[in-house]
């Protein structure tokens, strides 16, 4: 019961385990996501185009049949021989540049940037790597009767039924108008014809969100709870993590060494230092301008305290013996904090004794 209950997945992934799957490629991400993006976007620039790659196409053509009939080109030159077949190609090719170009650059950029957004964009090559798995028939049957399979199996059945009904209600409700597009001239009925494709790929487009959507959250789910971890497994990361007392310590003591110079640094801008001969030294500070009390800069106790001394001697720092005030200051203050208020009179009274060596006047604490 104890091995079952420690190998249960009930805690979610940490942050470093998600830093190693993504470095991993294993990132969430959903299809259909991709795929209603590029619908939607698709479909919106082909109506914002339609006209423009109407307009050009119908131009060239007459162009075309001009150019392969009488050999003529837009200047009036005559062209013949192969030269017409190499004209007629080349603008062939240009036209359908210029009116499927904005189509197919954008089935090229939408699926690259919907699934930049939900990957953040992280390029892993492990991903490209051949596995030997993949190729496994046992591990594909597995797959496709697992629960996503058959989660992906019913949501393309729906799918299909549900575009099958959105495209047969907006066709059978236009049926009448439909059976009149002979009385039409072209013209008309290609714009009846494009507002219909339009309206039908609009409620196409519909259908494929609300599906990117129900998925996005499936995948999230999916995802989360594969990525879950138990116990054991987090106390293990944990371990890992923080490495053994060697290391431990070593990081203990750099800390150490960082904060002694950081320390050290403020010394010289200290105002007094009150130490006790044999024991402790305590730096003090006061701006009477931004400060509501005198703050200790650093501290230290025997050798540490002796090298506050001598930094402060080095710098022109005011060194003041007192005993009581020192050892108190010392045990109550941590560096970095105003003194206490049962500490003001004793400290002001160190202060006003530095100022006046020093000609200067403070204000009242």
């Amino acid at each position: 019961m104890a091995e079952g209950s420690g190998g249960e997945k009930t805690e979610k992934a940490t942050a470093h385990k998600r830093q190693e799957q993504r470095k991993e490629g294993n990132v969430m991400q959903s299809k259909d996501v991709v795929s209603a993006a590029s619908v939607l976007v698709l479909f919106f620039t082909l109506r914002l185009t339609a006209q423009l790659m109407y307009r050009t196409t119908i131009q060239d053509m007459s162009y075309w049949l001009e150019l392969s009939g009488h050999g003529m080109d837009n200047n009036g030159t005559q062209i013949e021989g192969m030269e017409i077949a190499s004209k007629l190609i080349l603008e062939i090719t240009k036209t359908v540049l210029l009116s499927a170009g904005p189509l197919l650059l954008v089935s090229m950029i939408i699926p690259v940037i919907a699934t930049g957004v939900q990957t953040r964009f992280i390029f892993c090559t492990k991903s490209f790597q051949f596995k030997l798995d993949k190729m496994n028939p046992i591990n594909g049957i597995k797959r496709m009767f697992s629960l996503s399979g058959l989660f992906e199996l019913a949501k393309s059945v729906l799918k299909l039924i549900i575009l099958g009904a959105v495209v047969y209600s907006e066709i059978k409700g236009r049926i009448g108008e439909m059976s009149r597009l002979l009385q039409y001239d072209v013209s008309t009925g290609l714009i009846y014809v494009a507002d219909t494709v339009f309206a039908i790929c609009m409620k196409l487009a519909a259908v494929f969100v609300a599906v990117a959507a129900v998925d996005f959250m499936y995948q999230k789910y999916k995802w989360e709870k594969d990525m879950m971890m138990s116990k054991q497994e987090v106390k293990e990361e944990f371990k890992m993590m923080e490495g053994d007392p060697q290391i431990k310590g070593k990081r203990r003591q750099k800390q150490q060494q960082m904060a002694m110079a950081r320390m050290m640094q403020a010394v010289p801008e200290a105002d007094v230092i009150i130490r006790n001969p044999t024991h402790f030294a305590v730096a003090i500070k006061y701006d009477e301008n931004k400060d509501r009390a005198p703050i200790v800069v650093a501290k230290g106790a025997d050798k540490v305290a002796f090298r506050i001394i001598d930094v402060a001697e080095q710098n022109k720092v005011h060194v003041v013996e007192n005993v009581p005030l020192a050892r108190g200051l010392y045990k109550s203050v941590d560096i970095g904090r105003e003194i206490p208020y049962e500490f003001y009179h004793a400290v002001a009274e160190v202060l006003a004794f530095v100022y006046d060596m020093n000609g200067k006047k403070p204000k009242d604490m």
